[in-house]
């Protein structure tokens, strides 16, 4: 063979190796993050959505009329396969008598245990309601209870919620009904407590934390202390000024003035005086719309080597309502300085930025709930023993947050849906 061939033959091979090496990459690629493809399950059910928008009435139905829980009606207008993806779309319209629309879909076909996952990102305004979940249809289930599980409900920027009811046992409380029910909520990249130590300490009589979050939230406590070379305690102990020997936390002295932006509805056991009775059960609560802030003004410039404070409300499920943004600054004289920046929206858990992949493990003994890949819940399976449609919804909820007009055109972007079964 001549060099020439040999050459020829040597490419061949590399461009034959470079061939695989891509392919085994992009399978790789979609590969689901709940590693169904470990020889133990098997992919029974999906939709790529990779089709032409007529075509998705052959897998789903579609709400088309009012919603009397929420603020919009859904119809099938509003749910758009184009480009590879589901778009679930908030318009601003009157319609079945509601003065927003959306989209609300289900599956034609019932699934009855297995893993079922979802790729997809939020709508990118509060006040939206994005949503994958199975709920049972009709009131004579084949095997057990009328049951919904939300594998996720999604608020923007970075709420998860997890559900499970039992709509097959109402009762009445007070003339109301009600049915037993079990959640559990996740907000990524936000926390109750935050400490801002100050590598270079200030000097200053003013200091104050500013805020454009999109609902009213709780400000439990709020701590501007000295530069103590012993350090600065846990934000979230209700004896943090007592903790460690050498504090001195100047926002509770009584010549410290402060004032804030308002209060919600003026109610004065949600007061601003509350966040320095040293005590995480009494707030100063926001006003709901417009910018929120809280100053603290003392009596004589001081230097100051950390600030505390401690936002949302605390039930048996964990602590809820936490605060997606907000700026905590000083006044150097002239100009307010920023000590700590935050903003949910501009960092990796704004969960309308990016595609991330929502799941369950659905069992006869246990419910699994996944993020990214994770298990992040797992509760004994009581009664969800019935077949069951998925569920793909977006909503506009007035629990969710302000009600804008920046809630407009936003989508609910779906990639895919897929079940898995164990073989």
């Amino acid at each position: 063979m001549s060099n020439g061939s040999k050459l020829s033959v040597f490419i061949l091979i590399i461009g034959f190796f470079f061939y695989l090496s891509s392919s085994l990459l992009q399978a790789a690629a979609i590969v689901p993050l709940f590693s169904a493809e470990n020889g133990n399950w098997k992919l029974v059910w999906s939709d790529e959505f990779d089709y032409t928008n007529a075509e998705l009435d052959t897998k789903w139905e579609s709400q088309n009329g009012p919603s009397g829980h929420i603020l919009c009606s859904r119809w099938r207008d509003n749910a758009l396969v184009s480009n590879g993806t589901l778009k679930l779309i908030n318009k601003k319209e009157q319609r079945g008598g509601q003065n927003w629309t959306s989209g609300n879909i289900w599956t034609k076909e019932k699934f009855k245990y297995g893993y079922f996952e979802c790729r997809y990102k939020y709508a990118a305004a509060p006040a939206t309601n994005n949503s994958f979940w199975l709920m049972t249809r009709g009131s004579d289930p084949s095997n057990g209870k009328r049951f919904e599980i939300d594998i996720n409900e999604g608020h923007f920027p970075n709420k998860l919620n997890t559900n499970i009811h039992n709509w097959g046992d109402i009762t009445i409380v007070n003339c109301k009904k009600t049915h037993p029910s079990s959640s559990k909520r996740f907000n990524y990249g936000v926390q109750p407590g935050y400490t801002i130590q100050l590598e270079i300490p200030v000097t200053t009589r003013r200091v104050r934390l500013t805020s454009n979050n999109s609902s009213h939230f709780h400000i439990n406590e709020f701590r501007i202390y000295n530069v103590n070379p012993a350090g600065y305690p846990d934000p979230l102990s209700e004896t943090a000024d007592t903790d460690i020997a050498g504090l001195v936390n100047y926002a509770r002295n009584s010549s410290t003035k402060i004032t804030v932006s308002d209060v919600y509805k003026s109610q004065n056991n949600y007061s601003a005086d509350q966040v320095v009775e040293g005590k995480l059960s009494t707030y100063w609560v926001t006003q709901t719309n417009g910018h929120k802030w809280i100053e603290f003004e003392l009596a004589k410039e001081k230097t100051i080597g950390c600030v505390q404070f401690v936002n949302g409300w605390k039930d048996k499920k964990g602590w809820n309502g936490l605060v997606s943004d907000y700026k905590v600054q000083y006044q150097n004289g002239k100009e307010w300085v920023d000590l700590s920046v935050f903003d949910i929206s501009t960092g990796d858990m704004n969960l309308a930025k990016d595609f991330h992949v929502y799941g369950l493990e659905w069992t006869e003994g246990d419910l699994i709930f996944y993020f990214d890949g994770k298990p992040i819940r797992c509760q004994k399976n009581g009664f969800c023993y019935s077949p069951a449609p998925i569920w793909l919804s977006l909503a506009i909820i007035s629990w969710g947050g302000s009600i804008t007009g920046a809630i407009d055109g936003t989508i609910m972007e779906v990639d895919y849906v897929r079940v898995y079964q164990r073989k």
